[in-house]
């Protein structure tokens, strides 16, 4: 099948190469020429594991191409991808103008029956304008009403986790599609099962529904999965007042299968380009339809308060005033595999630690040229801080002759180090773990001083001995 993908952004990238990846004939459409550029010399603009693989492999079968030809992308494709940004407006409510933008494309270009699909994460009611848009651009090009230029709106919402979503998108656990039910629907319906048949060859994974009910499940999807991280956030600071352990609770609700142990992490809060926009949008939404989602509410409150859990923590320990400390900070993105620094954690504690006079020396497998371009925004007005930063290339690098060591975010090389090189190598065998990653016993019984989240701190002696 003939398909346009608008956007080479993560959501739009992943569904262009899986779905040239099983044989579709893919055209990728981009406004900035510098993606454009990277992505046509072989190159990858984000991280993303095999990616780059299916990439190389579509790129050399010539089942995907790439290219800021507005026009010739319409012509291309049958269906319609619009996977363009979302970003938050100033009150929380999702910016569609570049989602409205692409629609008003494909009305102007149009040369015959488009299925357009909002992939894009879009509020309820945005199929309605998205659908608006190109009548309005039809009707100036004298073919509205037309059937050989008709078109329907069709919802397809992406479930992808960053660091895994090209396996998301070629074994997902669910398709969700909304489609009106009408002439126009039912042909863009019969397109759409035919471009996921791959998919459902084992069982059937696609879930039709109304348009706005589709729609509303994206952002219902990760408001819930949001809330279940900012529960256990909020119980973990409990947990440190009344001397319980987080941990154990995790493992003891966890085990309830109507419970289950995912997204049951206490840590440092979430971040990311999905949780901390949704949240808001819904909770916008909610709002202007004269509904006030408590819960929602909440969770970003919560949220926003965690990311400080960690600083806190380092200031009772070493003090208000950090002139003259070093610190190491591994993990910089907000999650694992991606280089995505949106609303990471890092920045927060980063900037906290830099305005208290502290030196700053930053770690991250993947995400070091990217918090370098985010960090130089960040503290743009704040000369003085962004010397004291120092972005390395090894974890080593950042150990040696560090006061403590702060833990951001989770890769899998943090799990298990050489625990008494660590030590050796810091000032002070002091650790911050913002994402619960080693046992306070195991620590203590090494010496070294730890402070988790929402788990027991164990005292140590003058020797450094566990008292």
């Amino acid at each position: 099948m003939k398909v346009t993908i608008v956007g080479t952004g993560y959501v739009g990238l992943v569904t262009g190469a899986c779905l040239a990846e099983i044989g579709n004939d893919v055209f990728c459409v981009d406004v900035d020429p510098r993606k454009i550029e990277i992505l046509n010399n072989g190159g990858v603009p984000i991280h993303e594991p095999g990616l780059q693989e299916m990439l190389k492999r579509t790129r050399a079968a010539g089942r995907i191409q790439f290219s800021t030809d507005v026009k010739a992308s319409v012509e291309h494709g049958d269906i319609q991808f619009i996977a363009v940004g979302t970003p938050p407006d100033e009150d929380g409510s999702a910016d569609l103008q570049y989602v409205l933008a692409a629609a008003r494309n494909i009305g102007k270009y149009s040369n015959g029956f488009k299925v357009i699909v909002d992939k894009s994460t879009v509020p309820v009611g945005t199929a309605l304008q998205v659908k608006k848009v190109v009548d309005e651009e039809l009707k100036a090009r004298g073919l509205e009403g037309s059937a050989k230029h008709g078109f329907s709106v069709v919802s397809n919402p992406e479930f992808l986790k960053e660091g895994a979503a090209v396996d998301d998108f070629m074994r997902p656990d669910r398709i969700v599609i909304g489609i009106d039910d009408d002439d126009a629907g039912n042909l863009a319906r019969e397109k759409m099962k035919r471009l996921y048949v791959p998919f459902n060859r084992n069982h059937e994974r696609t879930l039709y529904m109304d348009v706005r009910s589709a729609e509303f499940t994206k952002y219902a999807a990760n408001a819930m999965l949001a809330t279940r991280i900012s529960f256990m956030n909020d119980l973990s600071n409990l947990a440190d007042t009344v001397g319980a352990d987080i941990e154990s609770v995790r493992r003891g609700i966890g085990s309830d299968p109507r419970i289950g142990y995912h997204f049951l992490y206490a840590g440092c809060g979430y971040g990311g380009s999905c949780f901390p926009k949704d949240v808001q949008a819904l909770a916008q939404t909610a709002r202007e339809n004269g509904h006030t989602l408590r819960v929602l509410e909440a969770v970003e409150a919560v949220n926003h308060d965690q990311k400080d859990v960690l600083v806190n923590k380092i200031v009772r320990r070493m003090g208000e005033d950090l002139r003259g400390r070093t610190f190491a900070v591994w993990g910089l993105a907000f999650k694992p595999n991606t280089d995505d620094m949106r609303e990471a954690s890092s920045r927060r504690i980063i900037e906290a630690l830099l305005q208290r006079g502290a030196t700053v020396r930053g770690y991250d497998p993947v995400a070091r040229d990217e918090a370098e371009r985010v960090f130089a925004l960040d503290l743009a007005d704040r000369p003085e801080d962004i010397k004291r930063l120092h972005f390395v290339k090894t974890q080593q690098d950042a150990l040696t002759g560090a006061d403590a060591l702060v833990i951001v975010t989770e890769w899998k090389e943090f799990k298990s180090p050489d625990f008494w090189h660590l030590k050796s190598a810091l000032k002070t065998p002091v650790i911050f773990d913002g994402r619960n990653l080693y046992e306070p016993e195991a620590m203590a019984e090494m010496g070294i001083d730890y402070y988790a989240i929402g788990r027991p701190h164990v005292e140590l002696d003058r020797n450094g001995s566990r008292s």
